[in-house]
């Protein structure tokens, strides 16, 4: 196994020193999904949702939670984001969110990404939570990283 890049030699966590990284332009797209009911999906669909516009409101609270990733994750960096991207779509028995992140860095904004996805999922998990019980969030994942 690869020595992990987040430990010292004594196994502690740290922040890894990225500032000998050259600066380039980096990107990531995360994907999940969430199940929802059929009444749900049409309360939606009809934007009739009594707390508004579940996937307009959705794809805000992706942007914001990557801008404040680092924030929210101890031993991220903070990066400065020149593209944060927030999709959701209908799609089958729920919605599917789609994020896609952009920075000129020195290191990747995979977690950016991820975070973005998770937070508009919960969103809408929040905002539907009051008509339905069985909602499942799954299949957060990271679907590309690229660095140029």
């Amino acid at each position: 196994m690869n020595k992990l890049s987040h430990t010292d030699e004594q196994g502690k966590a740290h922040m890894v020193d990225v500032g000998g990284k050259p600066i380039q332009q980096r990107t990531a797209t995360a994907r999940g999904f969430i199940s929802l009911n059929g009444q749900t999906l049409a309360l939606i669909r009809d934007n009739q949702m009594k707390k508004g516009d579940v996937l307009t409101v959705a794809e805000i609270a992706g942007i914001q939670a990557a801008k404040k990733t680092a924030d929210l994750i101890p031993l991220c960096h903070p990066l400065q984001i020149t593209k944060a991207e927030v999709k959701t779509r209908l799609e089958g028995d729920g919605v599917e969110v789609t994020a896609r992140i952009s920075c000129n860095g020195q290191t990747g904004v995979e977690m950016e990404a991820l975070t973005a996805a998770s937070v508009a999922l919960l969103t809408i998990y929040d905002m539907c939570k009051a008509v339905d019980k069985e909602m499942v969030i799954r299949e957060v994942v990271l679907v590309e990283k690229k660095k140029q």
